[in-house]
């Protein structure tokens, strides 16, 4: 069993590391802050934009099977009442009446009792009568009360509320005509999308796992309804675990977990997550689910539109069924950064070094002159550094001794460091140390290109 003080102090080091080099700032510190609210510094977003195309490859282009689309975040509020978020989208909150602390009162009974009260006011009543508060140790509670956790907003033009989606199905569901009409698919096939999704929380929390705005990559996947889908599901599920993998988990950290049949949405048939050991405890990472024909059967009598697949072939007429695997952008890059966190000996002193996967590192080659202040090793390490930026995400570095560079490349998670010597100017070759072995290498400058590509495959 892991040691929870270890765990602590690593996700501490993350989120210092991660401030420090640039990857997740805490939002507005200027105004102190505000509501949990991160953004992606320069390595952040680098980092994001590569796991996000990592995605995007394996599940859209690498396949004939899925097309991709970008919604908009605003969508008509019949969508929500289609779908059944304006009126059932709840959590249940508790204020604590001494120290005003607010709370999500079925997490704050199952983390102290066991017991999953969700959606249960009364019995949620009754439990947290008895429970001391976690942040100030008394016990004494409002009553239990529903929140819909959506973000109300206003439009011009548009009477009454409209509200920020909170996940990004509802934009595949409604397009999905307009895909069936303009585009060359046929069922079984599926629409994958990556945006932003927005929802209200209580308690946001534990870095960026649990914020009010993050971002998905799902797909809905349709399939006729006689379909033997159990096969297909499970195939999502291993791929959600590869994926997992390819941003640098290990396999003994992921787990998956079924969703009992009593605590299963409305909509869905199955529900199963991925669920990976985060130093805050097992939690969910992505999530897979059987959504029936729910939501195109919802929408079809909503807006009065036929929404039935015709068969090209038999002509028959049906609602697909969908399976939905969703992916959390912000939590996988969560997975990454403490993944990738290594802390080493290196002789007698101690290295950080962040051993992201090559594939997804924010900066794949860094280029160093000697000393800053001879002119002629800078000029040559310019060339190198122009030329090499044209084929890989590469970063200029003059600041501080050698030592203190390959240092800061290794937090950043940089796997190649090219250093341009006197050596250089004579022999046309160049020194290439590897982040992992930090093992150094005498390569030809005209050989860098293959040599890099060798590194990084």
């Amino acid at each position: 069993m892991a040691n929870p003080n270890k765990q602590n102090e690593l996700m501490e080091k993350v989120v210092g590391l991660s401030k420090r080099r640039g990857f997740v700032y805490p939002t507005c510190e200027i105004y102190g802050g505000f509501a949990n609210s991160y953004g992606y510094g320069p390595y952040g977003v680098e980092l994001k934009n590569n796991i996000k195309s990592l995605w995007w490859k394996k599940f859209v282009t690498e396949r004939e099977d899925i097309v991709g689309i970008d919604g908009p975040i605003i969508l008509n509020p019949k969508v929500w009442e289609a779908s059944g978020h304006t009126q059932g989208f709840n959590d249940a909150l508790v204020d604590c009446k001494n120290c005003k602390a607010r709370f999500r009162a079925d997490h704050l009974v199952y983390e102290t009792t066991g017991k999953d009260l969700e959606g249960k006011l009364e019995a949620l009543d009754k439990e947290i009568s008895g429970i001391k508060c976690p942040n100030c140790g008394k016990s004494s509670w409002t009553k239990a009360r529903q929140i819909n956790m959506m973000f109300k907003t206003q439009m011009n033009g548009y009477d009454g509320d409209v509200y920020l989606r909170p996940e990004t199905a509802g934009s595949i569901f409604v397009d999905y005509k307009s895909v069936l009409d303009s585009a060359r698919v046929k069922v079984p096939f599926g629409i994958a999308q990556i945006g932003k999704a927005f929802r209200n929380e209580i308690v946001a929390r534990n870095f960026i796992f649990r914020i009010r705005e993050f971002e998905q990559m799902e797909i809905e996947y349709f399939i006729h309804p006689k379909t033997k889908w159990e096969p297909i599901f499970n195939k999502f599920l291993q791929q959600q675990e590869e994926f997992a993998l390819m941003l640098g988990a290990s396999k003994k950290d992921l787990s998956r977990y079924e969703h009992p049949k009593a605590k299963l949405s409305h909509y869905s048939k199955k529900t199963v997550d991925t669920e990976y050991n985060f130093p805050f405890g097992k939690s969910e990472l992505y999530g897979l689910a059987n959504r029936t024909d729910f939501d195109l059967s919802a929408h079809q009598k909503m807006s009065g539109v036929n929404l039935n697949y015709t068969d090209p072939q038999t002509g028959e007429k049906y609602v697909p069924h969908v399976l939905e695997p969703t992916f959390g952008l912000d939590r996988s890059i969560l997975l990454s950064l403490c993944a990738a966190y290594t802390e080493e000996k290196v002789g007698e002193e101690e290295r950080i070094v962040m051993k992201f996967p090559r594939n997804i590192a924010p900066i794949k080659v860094a280029v160093f002159p000697l000393l800053k202040n001879k002119p002629e090793l800078v000029k040559e390490a310019k060339a190198i550094f122009d030329n090499l930026k044209t084929e890989f995400t590469c970063e200029f570095d003059d600041n501080g001794n050698i030592g203190k560079r390959y240092r800061r490349q290794d937090e950043i998670g940089t796997p190649l460091c090219i250093t341009v010597d006197f050596d250089s100017l004579e022999d046309g070759a160049v020194t290439v140390r590897d982040r992992d072995t930090m093992q150094q290498t005498r390569v030809k400058i005209d050989e860098l290109s293959d040599h890099i590509n060798n590194a990084l495959a």
